[in-house]
């Protein structure tokens, strides 16, 4: 008999083309529908289980910590056996059992996205006064590629931390977002922090009029950006050990791998200096 099931998914989002389905490209959702059809959990003519929905949508090259997935699941699918079909750089760790009308997208009651921004230049104090502005209720039209609606009015709690020499931690929640929104956060927050921009820039960025062309904001890269967080009141997930394990296996062999390219570049930048 099957029950609905959120389950945490964990992953590396480098190699995708983003998480929702897509034709030709691999994408995060694929490969969790793939490993279903693998263990029989879904029908290969099928396209998703009954009752499936995701909490969100992230953009190609970007992570997860707490995506959430939610289906009618049969019992013996923990995280551990879900895992089982799905490459080393996507892991389900987490599971909850939850109510029969539960919806992964519009049940989550806040999203958390933490970028992790290279501004050895920043003043700190600079980047807390761009973050204190950032927050609040605001029409973030000109964040995004999706057009003005009501879906651009959002209520938002943005913070920043240093991290090292080198880097910012910009952490920013709402109930949801628009397409591409905290990355051009990112570079709007990046600007002030440097000093290319005043604050000024911010009011500009949230006033009513349509930036666009060298006035408008790009995107910052996606890879730094990973979705840390979604919150569904009264849902408890309760961690699987058996999937845990393999996941700081997994992630703590490419966190070693990235040292070691850092310490190449490193060697490459030093040569070049001589």
């Amino acid at each position: 008999m099957a029950t609905r099931r959120a389950y945490r998914v964990a992953y590396d989002g480098r190699p995708y083309f983003g998480f929702q389905r897509q034709p030709d490209v691999p994408t995060v959702e694929d490969t969790l529908l793939d490993a279903l059809r693998a263990l029989d959990v879904l029908a290969h003519d099928a396209d998703t289980p009954a009752g499936y929905a995701a909490a969100g949508r992230t953009d190609r090259g970007v992570s997860a910590v707490r995506q959430t997935v939610a289906f009618d699941a049969p019992e013996w699918l923990t995280p551990r056996a879900f895992s089982s079909e799905l490459p080393a750089g996507v892991r389900v760790w987490a599971a909850a059992d939850v109510s029969a009308d539960f919806h992964a997208t519009h049940d989550a009651a806040r999203r958390t996205y933490r970028y992790h921004l290279h501004a050895p230049e920043a003043d700190r104090d600079r980047a807390r006064d761009a973050a204190a502005a950032l927050s609040g209720e605001h029409d973030v039209h000109n964040l995004t590629s999706d057009p003005r609606g009501p879906k651009t009015r959002r209520d938002l709690s943005v913070s920043v931390a240093p991290a090292g020499d080198e880097f910012l931690t910009l952490t920013v929640a709402a109930g949801g977002f628009p397409r591409e929104f905290v990355r051009r956060l990112a570079t709007v927050l990046r600007g002030v922090a440097v000093g290319d921009t005043g604050l000024d820039r911010i009011d500009e960025v949230l006033g009513d009029g349509t930036l666009s062309g060298a006035e408008g904001v790009g995107p910052a890269a996606p890879e730094p950006l990973v979705l840390v967080d979604v919150a569904y009141p009264g849902v408890e997930f309760e961690p699987d050990p058996e999937a845990i394990e393999p996941l700081r296996e997994v992630f703590s062999e490419r966190r070693v791998d990235a040292l070691a390219r850092g310490r190449v570049f490193d060697d490459v930048l030093a040569a070049a200096s001589e």
